[in-house]
């Protein structure tokens, strides 16, 4: 298969391009599209077949369910069983944006696209390649990360090339994303609206919204036995190919035991990369430091965490040692996904 690739300018696809990708969604086939988060993969989300080869072109396992986009309120109603008071408030105060909304679902979203589960979790998104594309296509767009399962996201459409050139027919390429790290997931299919993925949309501000909000200890589980009920709840995520751990405490500390372990790894003839913060870069003695943001602007390092461990598998290290970040607000989005990329691989110094 050879995948296209059309290039949006100003964000704007030209129509005949657009009319192409939404013919193929219509048809069954697989769209690589920006949003405002990452790239994503979509497939028409009422129909199994092409959730089914979305799992198989990123090697995904069947029982992750896949997030269904809408563009359109009226659509979320037409999908699910019911819709709670707390829905309607979240989507008036979120809504085009990066949260997703888990509810019971009714019979129009296949179990293929759910992972076999009752609930179906669906999202708005805001960036205008993405809305004008699911306005067109006038399809309901299951859409994972559009990279091979338990890589870092794709924050580029040339990180979605690497991943699935031959493997999709038409990547949308919208230039680099606005936050780098994939929708909130809030759960409302319970008593208690409950977050399964942190993001951008954080506890305090969802807690504004609906009171109080809790965060599912299934966050940070490698090994649970139940289906996970959103995507990234079970499974390693995120993964550069080189071996990566988290060094937290006091930064003199924790820059101390990076470069002792750097030493260490240097003397084993292994290539080092150092994930640093700009405050830090020139403390490391690694072959490779690269810079993700000042530490105080964590949305800068939330933009720029999955393009950097791509790098590093440019830059083919052995090793890769991390700095900490707080986890709080949208730090604790950041360390979601970096403990994730580690195997919750972390040393406390």
């Amino acid at each position: 298969m050879k995948t296209k690739v059309f290039v949006a300018r100003d964000n704007q696809i030209e129509e005949a391009e657009l009319k192409e990708a939404s013919a193929v969604i219509r048809s069954g086939g697989l769209v690589a599209f920006p949003t405002e988060t990452v790239y994503g993969l979509g497939g028409d989300a009422t129909n199994p077949e092409a959730s089914r080869k979305i799992y198989a072109a990123k090697g995904r396992p069947s029982d992750n369910p896949l997030i269904v986009h809408i563009a359109d309120f009226s659509q979320l109603e037409d999908i699910v069983a019911e819709v709670p008071q707390e829905a309607r408030d979240l989507a008036e105060a979120f809504w085009p944006g990066p949260l997703t909304m888990i509810l019971r679902k009714n019979e129009v979203i296949p179990y293929e696209t759910t992972g076999g589960l009752d609930t179906v979790a669906i999202r708005m998104p805001s960036h205008p390649v993405a809305r004008r594309f699911l306005q067109d296509s006038g399809c309901m767009i299951a859409a994972p990360s559009a990279n091979i399962s338990g890589r870092p996201s794709p924050t580029t459409a040339q990180h979605v090339w690497e991943d699935l050139q031959g493997k999709i027919e038409v990547l949308l390429d919208g230039g680099p994303v606005g936050i780098g790290i994939e929708s909130t997931i809030v759960d409302l299919s319970e008593d208690q609206p409950m977050i399964l993925r942190p993001g951008f949309i954080t506890q305090e501000m969802l807690s504004q919204v609906l009171g109080q909000v809790g965060m599912d200890p299934g966050i940070a589980s490698e090994n649970s036995k139940k289906p996970p009920k959103a995507p990234g709840m079970r499974y390693r995520h995120y993964a550069p190919k080189a071996d990566l751990t988290l060094v937290e405490g006091h930064m003199d500390q924790v820059i101390a035991k990076i470069n002792a372990l750097t030493g260490e790894a240097q003397v084993k003839g292994q290539s080092v990369g150092v994930l640093a913060t700009a405050e830090n870069q020139d403390a490391y003695i690694a072959d490779h430091v690269i810079v993700i943001g000042q530490r105080e602007d964590e949305a800068e390092i939330a933009r720029h965490l999955f393009d950097v461990l791509r790098q590093f598998d440019t830059l083919g290290v052995d090793v890769i040692y991390s700095e900490s970040f707080a986890a709080a607000g949208v730090g604790q989005a950041i360390m979601n996904r970096l403990l994730k990329a580690a195997g919750h691989k972390r040393i406390f110094v």
